[in-house]
């Protein structure tokens, strides 16, 4: 997807100040901190607008209902894009963290499993939804939530990540749905 002049503007200085911290969580891991980028209002505007790009049409009208945010970065980036757009903002958390009755889908980790969950009330039948959140990596987050909108009556209009690790191939699990990413690694 090519970017409007308004959600381009800024986007390659705020994705400069996204930082390499070597060795974190654990040796061999280079870890990006999106940190110095989220403290920087004009780079997080800048974000911000391109990551709701997609949730408009060529003529900048908005063409989705809700943005949903993974926990956690994606709530972070989700509700300003949210805003951005003038559609409310929906969580998906980690199994046990909502209040109310929820959907829920489980998916395959390295090293065990993990469980994602929405609130069952959160969309309406046939609303559009933006996925939205900070690394897209094997896609088990993104293809878990797809799931959880699909289960709520709900469609995935499209999905936006701040960065991609390309080369563990994540854009396979979400299948069809289109994807934008403002950085791919």
């Amino acid at each position: 997807m090519t970017l409007p002049a308004s959600a381009a503007a800024g986007l390659d200085e705020a994705l400069a100040l996204i930082a390499d911290v070597p060795d974190f969580p654990e040796p061999g891991i280079l870890f990006k901190d999106i940190t110095p980028m989220l403290a920087d209002h004009a780079a997080l505007a800048a974000v911000v607008a391109a990551l709701a790009a997609p949730g408009r049409d060529d003529s900048g009208a908005v063409v989705v209902d809700k943005v949903l945010g993974m926990e956690s970065r994606g709530f972070i980036l989700g509700a300003p894009v949210a805003l951005a757009l003038g559609v409310g903002f929906v969580p998906v958390r980690k199994a046990g963290k909502l209040p109310r009755a929820t959907y829920a889908v489980s998916y395959a980790l390295e090293y065990g499993e993990a469980t994602l969950e929405v609130h069952q009330d959160a969309l309406e039948p046939g609303d559009r939804v933006l996925l939205v959140d900070d690394v897209l990596a094997t896609g088990g987050t993104a293809r878990a939530t797809i799931d959880l909108v699909e289960q709520c009556g709900a469609d995935v209009h499209a999905v936006a990540m701040l960065m991609e690790l390309g080369f563990l191939s994540g854009r396979a699990a979400i299948g069809t749905v289109p994807l934008t990413t403002l950085l791919t690694i």
